[in-house]
C-alpha cells in the first residue's frame, strides 16, 4: 500500500488548509512481514463504551486492547487515581492485554465496583489512552406497594390509566398486557404514551375488564415486573336507566345515548405551546394525544418549513411524530392538529437541536521520515461549540517536555524537521455540556526503504478495448515514488494512454493487443529502490456471429436454432442452452450440438424463449430465439367421449381401519377406461366437501381402501378415460369408524423470533381426519438449549402457535409439539432447535478509511465488529454513501443517500459511480436479520477532477454575409475547474464534403463567440467541447449557414385556411398570393400515427371538398404548393376542425311509413270502444252509502273500534277515500312533512300528532285518528314535526 503523510513548514490557517490538501497520514500495512521489526507507538484497537452498565449477576468485563511495537503495558486509573489492580484478588487483568475482569461470582458486590474508569497503554514510543469508561450497575426496583381503586365511568368518556413503572437503569420497556399475558389490542382510539400510560379517547362498553396490567421489562437483567391489574367498568346509557329505573318508578332518565359527541381535547401535552430538546444524531418523538367523540385524527406539519420526508415516520397511529438521525435544520416548531367533524385543536412544540461534539476531522496517525514536516488536525463542531484541549501520552500537553520541531495550535499541531526522539502518542479532547470527544493519533518517525507489496510475475488478462489495472502497492518512508516501465523500454509510462493513479496502480483506459506484454513497477525513495514485474495479456472478445431466428414450427415437426461463435482460441469457449431462462428439459429430443440446437417431434410444451449463452472465462454474449408451435393439419377423428359413472356401489369385509368398496362400470364411449378416482365425504368434520382417497387401475371394480378413526365416511367413484373424467357416482352408504389417538404430530414445526425478547413456536395444525378423535390439543414445550433445566410445557388448542415472551435476545432453543385428544397422547414427537429474535447490532464498524482511486471509484475499508454484538446472524455491511456538495459549488445540496451491501466477510468495499470534483460523506453499519445497526462516525473525503461534460447547448444565430455567432451554456456536469473550450469547425459544400478543419480556443469565462471573415451563403459545421486540466469533454455538434444577401425577407405567400365541415364532408378554403402553384390538401386523423392523407387540386381553384370522413372526428389539415418549374414546395399553417356527429334524422323516418300509420289508428279506435263500455257501466250502477255496505257485509278489518275491545273504529270518510287519493308506495314526504306509513312501520307518534296525543294509565292510546288530519288541515304550512323523546331527555338533564 502507497505511503501517505501530511507536512507543514509554518505559517497561520491559510497555510496549515494549504498543507492539507498537500499531506494525508501514512498508513501501516498490514502485511506481518512489514509489520515484522517496525517500531510503532500504542493504538487503541478496542475498548468498552463511555457509558457501560453491567448486569449484577455476571462478572465485570472491562475492555481494552492495543497494538504497537513493542508490544504494549497496561494500567488503569478509577476515579482519577492509580488502580492498583494486584491488591484486589477479585481483579484480573487478562494476559497480553489491558481488559479487566472483575469476579463477583463468589459474593463480590457490584457496586462496589462502580465509577470512572481508564485504560493507558504505553510502550517506548508512548502511551495511548481510552475514552473515560464509566461503570454503572443495572437496577430493575419492584413496583411500589399501591392499593388501586376500580374505574368506572361512563361510555363516551375518556380516560387515562397510569402506568408509573419504578425507576431503573437503563429505563425499562413498557407494555400493557392482561392475565393470559396477551398483549391489549390498540387503536387510533386507545394507544399507549410515551411515559407508558395508556389512553382512551373515548370509552365503550367492550373495554371493560379487571385485568388492565402494566408490565416494566429491565432488558440487562432479563427481569419483567409487573403492576397490579386495574379494574375498567364502562356503564352503558342503558346500565345507568337500570340503576336509576329502581328508584324512579321505571322510568328513563338518560334515554340510550353515550356521554354525547364532542370537540377534540389534548390529553397530552397540556396547554397550547410546549418545548422539547434534542441532540444531534438522537431520534425525536413528538407526542400529541387527544380525546373526544368520535375518535379524533392527529396531523402533524412544521411551521417553519417541510417535514423531511426520508426520516420522518408516524408511530402510534399517527399521534407520535419520530424523526431519526436529527441534525440542526429539524429544529423549529411543530404543529399537532387533533380533529374529528365537531372541531379541530392545534398544540405547538418547539423543538431545540442541541450537539455533543463531533468530528470535522478527526485526527490521524502521521508517519514520517526524519527532517520531514507533518501536521496534526484536530476539528470539532457542536452546540455549544466545543473546545479542544491537547495531551501527550496521556499527559496536559502544556505539562509535558518541549519539543523544538513542535508548534501548538489551537486545532493543530505542526511538525517541522522531526528527529527519531519525536515519536509520541497525541490525545485530542473536544468536549462540551453535551459529551465528549477522545482520540488518540501517533507520530512515529521512521526511515523506512522502499518495499513492494503486489505479488510478483502476476499475470492479468482482459478483453480488447476494454480498461487494464494494473497494480502497484508500495510501502516506504519518505513515501516512495512509482514509475511504470513497458518490456525492456527505457521511457517512464506517462500520459495517454496510460494513467499512474495514486496508490501506483497503473491504468490503461482501451487496452488494445499491442498493450500486451511485460510492465515493471519501480518504487524509489531517498534509501533506496524496489521493482516488481506482471504481466497483461489482452484477448480477443467473444461475438456470435450467427445468431437464433424466431421460428415457427408444426407439431410434431424439427426445428434447429443456430448459435455460431468466434473467441480467442486461448481462451475455453463454453456455449450453454436455456430455454425460458431455465435449463433445457432432460429429454432426448433435445440434441445440442457444436453450432446449434436441435428439437424433434415437437410439441405446445416446447414453445417458449431459447437463449444461447457463449462464455470464456473473461466475457460472454447472448443470444435469444422465440418458438411458436401450431398444429398441423387435422385428419377426420373418431369421436369419443367421457365414460359414464359408475353405479351400484357397495361396502363390506368392515374393520376400525378398512373396508371394501365394490361398484359396475358405465359405458367407456369408445375409450377404454384407465382408472378409476375413489372420492370420500367427512360428513362429521368436514361436510358436502370430497377428497380423493385413492386410484385403482380400470380393470379393476373392486378397493380395499384403508381408513383413519373417528370419522363418517361417503365413497363415490369417479371413471378416466384419454377423454377425460365422467360425472361421479351417486354417494354409498355411510360408514362411522370409532376414536383413537392421535397417529401423527404436527409438521412443518418452526421456532423463531419476532422480537428480541419471545421465540415463536408455529406448526401446521392437524386436519379434521387426522384429530383421530374428540378434544385435539397441542402439547408445546420448550426449553433454553445448553442449559441444564427441564422443558417447559403447555397444553393449546384451535392454534397453531404459540409465543414464548421474555426471552434472552438470540439465544437457542430446544422445542417440540405433540398430538393430544381424549383418546391420548399421539407419537414421540421430534426435538427441533430454533432461535429467539434477533436485535439490531449494538456497535458499527470501527477504523473506516477511505482511500479514492480516481475521479469516480473510491475504497472504503473498515474492521470487522465483534460477534458478540452482532446479536443475531450477520448478514453483511451496508456503507450508506451521499454527495454533500461540488467542489465547484459552496453550497451544499444533499443528493439524498445511496447504498451497498458488503458480504459479511468482507472489511472492505469499492463505492462505484462517484461524481468526479465532489465532497462525500459516508458510514458504514452491521446488518442482521433485524436490520441495520448503528452507523460508524461519518467519513469525508472527495474525487479529484474528471473531464467535463459536453456543454448544456449550443446554437447558431445572428447569421450575416460573412459571420456567424455562438452561443452555448457550460456544462451542467463540469467534473472540476474548467479551463476553456475548444471550437472546431469546418466549411460543407453542396456535396456534403467537409473543407480543412480550424480549431480556435475560447476562454472558460465566455458565453458566447462570433466567427468573422466566413464564406456568404455557406453551411459550417461546428465542433465544441469544454476542459479541464483533465482534458477535454464531450462535444457538441451544430450546423449553420450565412446568408447570401442582406435582403428583406418576402411576405408570406399563404393566407387563412378556411374548414366548413359537414358529417363525412369538409369544404376547405384558402388565400394565396405567390406565383401559378400546382395545390393539394393534405389531411389527418388529430393523434393518430398514420400518414398525411393528399387530394390534389385544379391549381386554378381555391377550395376543395374533402370526402368520406368519419362523422364526429377532428382532423388536421394543410395546403401544399408545389412549384411547377422549380419544384420548391410552400405549406400553410396547419389547421383542424371536427366533423358534425351523425343526426337520427338521417334514419329511416317510422312515423312516416304506412303500416306504422294504420297500426295507431286501429289501437285508438279499440281504446274509444273500451272507454265508451266503461262509461255505460258505471251510469248503470247508481250511488250507495259506503257506510251501510260495510255495516252490512260486517268486515273485521274495517269495524268501528269499541270501547270495550279497544279496536279501531270509522277513521275514512265516503268523499276522502277514493283510490285516487292513496299515497304510492315508495312517494316522498309531502312538504308538511307526514307519510302514512305501513302497518310494520307504525309508531305512536304517527298516530299522537306529534306526542300530544292522550293516553291511559295502561298506555294505550285513546285519541281519533280522524282528529290528526283535521288537525292538519287546519295548521296548514305549521311544523308537523314530533319533539323527540331523545331531546326531551336532555331538556330534562
Amino acid at each position: 500500500m502507497q505511503l501517505k503523510r501530511r507536512g507543514l513548514t509554518s505559517g497561520g490557517s491559510p497555510l496549515i488548509l494549504f498543507m492539507c490538501q498537500l499531506i494525508a497520514a501514512l498508513d501501516v500495512p498490514l502485511d506481518p512481514k512489514i509489520l515484522e521489526g517496525l517500531q510503532q507507538p500504542p493504538t487503541i484497537t478496542h475498548q468498552s463504551p463511555k457509558d457501560y452498565i453491567i448486569d449484577p449477576r455476571e462478572n465485570i468485563v472491562i475492555q481494552c486492547e492495543a497494538k504497537g511495537k513493542p508490544t504494549p503495558r497496561f494500567s488503569w486509573t478509577r476515579n482519577g487515581t492509580h488502580f492498583d489492580t494486584d491488591k484486589d484478588s477479585r481483579v484480573m487483568m487478562k494476559p497480553n492485554s489491558g481488559t479487566l475482569v472483575i469476579d463477583i461470582s463468589t459474593g463480590g458486590k457490584p457496586d462496589a465496583y462502580e465509577g470512572i474508569y481508564q485504560c493507558s497503554a504505553r510502550n517506548e514510543h508512548g502511551t495511548a489512552v481510552s475514552n473515560n469508561i464509566v461503570i454503572r450497575q443495572s437496577r430493575s426496583p419492584l413496583w411500589s406497594k399501591e392499593k388501586l381503586q376500580p374505574y368506572i365511568v361512563q361510555e363516551g368518556s375518556s380516560l387515562v390509566l397510569p402506568c408509573r413503572p419504578p425507576v431503573g437503569l437503563p429505563p425499562p420497556i413498557i407494555f400493557w398486557m392482561d392475565n393470559y399475558f396477551q398483549r391489549l389490542p390498540q387503536s387510533n382510539r386507545v394507544s399507549q404514551g410515551l411515559n407508558g400510560d395508556l389512553y382512551f379517547s373515548n370509552l365503550k362498553v367492550e373495554d371493560t375488564r379487571s385485568d388492565y396490567i402494566c408490565y416494566a421489562r429491565f432488558n440487562h437483567t432479563q427481569t419483567i415486573q409487573q403492576k397490579q391489574p386495574i379494574s375498567v367498568k364502562v356503564l352503558s346509557m342503558d346500565a345507568i336507566n337500570e340503576t336509576f329505573a329502581a328508584f324512579l318508578n321505571d322510568t328513563e332518565f338518560f334515554g340510550d345515548s353515550p356521554v354525547g359527541e364532542r370537540r377534540p381535547t389534548f390529553l397530552v401535552p397540556t396547554g397550547q405551546n410546549s418545548s422539547k430538546l434534542v441532540l444531534r444524531g438522537e431520534i425525536l418523538k413528538l407526542e400529541c394525544i387527544a380525546e373526544g367523540l368520535p375518535t379524533p385524527e392527529i396531523h402533524w406539519m412544521k411551521e417553519s418549513g417541510e417535514l423531511p420526508i426520508k426520516k420522518t415516520f408516524y408511530e402510534n397511529f399517527q399521534k407520535t411524530l419520530k424523526i431519526v438521525a436529527v441534525t440542526e435544520a429539524d429544529g423549529g416548531s411543530y404543529r399537532c392538529t387533533a380533529k374529528n367533524h365537531l372541531g379541530l385543536i392545534h398544540h405547538t412544540i418547539k423543538v431545540t437541536v442541541k450537539s455533543a461534539p463531533h468530528w470535522i476531522n478527526e485526527p490521524k496517525n502521521l508517519i514520517l521520515a526524519p527532517q520531514e514536516t507533518g501536521i496534526l488536525l484536530c476539528r470539532a463542531n457542536g452546540n455549544p461549540k466545543p473546545s479542544i484541549t491537547w495531551l501527550m501520552n496521556g499527559i496536559p500537553i502544556e505539562n509535558s517536555p518541549d519539543d523544538p520541531s513542535r508548534n501548538i495550535g489551537d486545532d493543530a499541531i505542526v511538525f517541522s524537521d522531526v528527529q527519531k526522539d519525536s515519536s509520541a502518542v497525541y490525545q485530542c479532547n473536544a468536549s462540551n455540556e453535551y459529551g465528549y470527544l477522545l482520540s488518540n493519533a501517533f507520530v512515529n518517525v521512521l526511515a523506512v526503504p522502499p518495499r513492494i507489496l503486489t505479488a510478483p510475475n502476476h499475470l492479468y488478462q482482459v478483453i480488447i478495448s476494454r480498461p487494464a489495472l494494473l497494480d502497484c502497492l508500495t510501502f516506504g518512508s519518505p513515501v516512495p515514488k512509482v514509475q511504470w516501465f513497458k518490456d525492456n523500454h527505457a521511457s517512464v509510462l506517462d500520459g495517454e494512454p496510460y494513467i499512474v493513479h495514486g496508490n501506483g496502480s497503473l491504468e490503461i483506459h482501451v487496452a488494445q493487443k499491442a498493450d500486451s506484454g511485460k510492465y515493471t513497477c519501480v518504487g524509489i525513495n531517498e534509501l533506496g529502490k524496489a521493482e516488481n514485474v506482471v504481466h497483461l495479456e489482452v484477448k480477443e472478445s467473444v461475438r456470435i456471429i450467427a445468431q437464433p431466428e424466431y421460428r415457427v414450427v408444426q407439431k410434431a415437426g424439427t426445428v434447429v436454432f443456430e448459435c455460431r461463435v468466434k473467441h480467442d482460441p486461448s481462451l475455453e469457449l463454453t456455449i450453454t442452452w436455456l430455454k425460458d431462462e431455465n435449463s433445457l428439459p432432460e429429454d432426448e429430443r433435445f440434441v445440442v450440438g457444436k453450432d446449434s440446437l436441435t428439437i424433434t417431434d415437437v410439441t405446445e410444451v416446447d414453445e417458449g424463449t431459447y437463449t444461447c449463452i457463449a462464455n470464456t472465462s473473461l466475457d460472454k454474449d447472448i443470444a435469444r430465439a422465440e418458438l411458436t408451435v401450431v398444429a398441423a393439419t387435422p385428419t377426420p377423428p373418431i369421436i369419443y367421449d367421457y365414460p359414464d359413472p359408475p353405479s351400484d356401489l357397495e361396502l363390506t369385509d368392515e374393520h376400525e381401519r378398512s373396508i371394501q368398496l365394490t361398484w359396475t362400470p358405465g359405458e367407456d364411449n369408445n375409450s377404454p377406461i384407465e382408472k378409476f378416482i375413489i372420492e370420500y365425504e367427512d360428513g362429521l368434520h368436514d361436510p358436502d366437501v370430497w377428497h380423493n382417497l385413492t386410484e385403482v387401475p380400470g380393470q379393476k371394480t373392486t378397493a380395499h381402501l384403508k381408513l383413519s378413526p373417528f370419522v363418517w365416511y361417503s365413497f363415490r367413484v369417479i371413471s378416466v378415460n384419454k377423454v377425460g373424467r365422467s360425472q361421479p357416482s351417486s354417494p354409498s352408504r355411510q360408514y362411522q369408524t370409532p376414536g383413537a389417538a392421535p397417529d401423527e404430530n404436527p409438521i412443518i414445526v418452526k421456532g423463531a423470533g419476532s422480537e428480541p425478547d419471545n421465540f415463536v413456536i408455529t406448526w401446521e395444525p392437524l386436519t379434521g381426519i387426522q384429530s383421530n378423535g374428540p378434544g385435539l390439543q397441542y402439547k408445546v414445550s420448550w426449553r433454553q438449549k445448553d442449559v441444564n433445566e427441564e422443558f417447559t410445557t403447555i397444553k393449546v388448542a384451535n392454534v397453531s402457535k404459540y409465543i414464548v415472551s421474555a426471552t434472552p435476545t438470540f439465544v437457542p432453543y430446544e422445542f417440540y409439539v405433540q398430538t393430544i385428544n381424549d383418546f391420548g397422547p399421539g407419537p414421540e414427537p421430534l426435538i427441533h432447535v430454533g432461535h429467539s429474535g434477533e436485535d439490531l447490532p449494538m456497535v458499527a464498524p470501527t477504523n473506516v478509511r477511505v482511500h479514492v482511486e480516481n475521479s469516480t471509484l473510491a475504497e472504503v475499508h473498515w474492521d470487522a465488529v465483534p460477534a458478540k454484538s452482532v446479536r443475531g446472524i450477520l448478514k453483511g455491511y451496508k456503507i450508506y454513501y451521499w454527495k454533500e456538495r461540488s467542489l465547484n459549488k459552496r453550497k451544499r445540496r444533499n443528493t439524498g443517500k445511496s447504498s451497498l451491501m458488503f458480504d459479511k466477510n468482507k472489511t472492505h468495499g469499492k463505492l462505484p459511480g462517484l461524481e468526479p470534483f465532489s465532497h462525500y460523506v459516508l458510514n458504514v453499519r452491521a446488518v442482521n436479520g433485524k436490520g441495520d445497526g448503528p452507523p460508524s462516525p461519518d467519513q469525508h473525503f472527495e474525487t479529484p477532477e474528471g473531464v467535463p461534460g459536453a456543454p448544456a447547448f449550443l446554437k447558431v444565430t445572428d447569421p450575416t454575409l460573412d459571420s456567424l455567432t455562438l452561443e452555448w451554456s457550460p456544462p451542467v456536469h463540469r467534473n472540476g475547474i474548467l479551463t476553456g473550450y475548444t471550437l472546431r469547425y469546418q466549411a460543407i459544400n453542396n456535396t456534403h464534403k467537409l473543407g480543412p478543419l480550424l480549431e480556435l480556443v475560447i476562454p472558460a469565462n465566455e458565453t458566447s463567440w462570433t466567427l468573422k471573415n466566413l464564406n456568404y451563403s455557406t453551411r459550417y459545421k461546428f465542433y465544441f467541447h469544454a476542459q479541464t486540466s483533465k482534458g477535454p469533454g464531450s462535444s457538441l455538434t451544430e450546423e449553420g449557414v450565412t446568408i447570401m444577401d442582406e435582403v428583406r425577407p418576402s411576405e408570406p405567400e399563404f393566407g387563412i385556411v378556411n374548414a366548413s365541415p359537414a358529417e363525412d364532408f369538409a369544404n376547405i378554403s384558402w388565400e394565396y398570393w405567390g406565383p401559378y402553384k400546382n395545390f393539394y390538401i393534405e389531411y389527418m386523423v388529430e393523434n393518430s400515427e398514420e400518414d398525411w392523407k393528399k387530394e390534389f387540386v385544379n391549381g386554378t381553384q381555391f377550395s376543395f371538398v374533402i370526402k368520406g370522413l368519419v362523422p364526429g372526428t377532428q382532423y388536421k389539415v394543410r395546403v401544399v404548393a408545389k412549384g411547377v418549374t422549380d419544384e420548391t414546395v410552400l405549406q400553410s399553417a396547419e389547421g383542424i376542425f371536427k366533423t358534425n356527429p351523425a343526426m337520427a334524422s338521417r334514419q329511416v323516418d317510422i312515423a312516416t311509413q304506412g303500416w306504422f300509420i294504420g297500426l295507431m289508428c286501429a289501437i285508438a279506435l279499440l281504446i274509444l270502444v273500451l272507454l265508451i263500455i266503461c262509461f255505460i257501466k258505471r251510469n248503470k250502477g247508481g250511488k250507495y252509502p259506503v257506510k251501510e255496505k260495510e255495516d252490512a257485509h260486517a268486515d273485521p278489518e274495517i269495524q268501528p273500534m269499541k270501547e270495550d275491545d279497544g279496536t279501531f273504529g270509522e277513521y275514512r270518510s265516503l268523499e276522502s277515500d277514493t283510490e285516487d287519493h292513496k299515497p304510492l308506495k315508495g312517494s316522498r314526504t309531502p312538504s308538511n312533512g307526514t307519510v302514512k306509513k305501513e302497518d310494520s312501520d307504525d309508531s305512536l307518534v304517527d298516530y299522537g300528532e306529534g306526542g300530544e296525543g292522550q293516553f291511559n294509565e295502561d298506555g294505550s292510546f285513546i285519541g281519533q285518528y280522524s282528529g290528526k288530519k283535521e288537525k292538519e288541515t287546519a295548521e296548514g304550512n305549521e311544523s308537523s314535526e314530533a319533539p323527540s323523546p331523545v331531546n326531551a331527555m336532555n331538556s330534562f338533564v
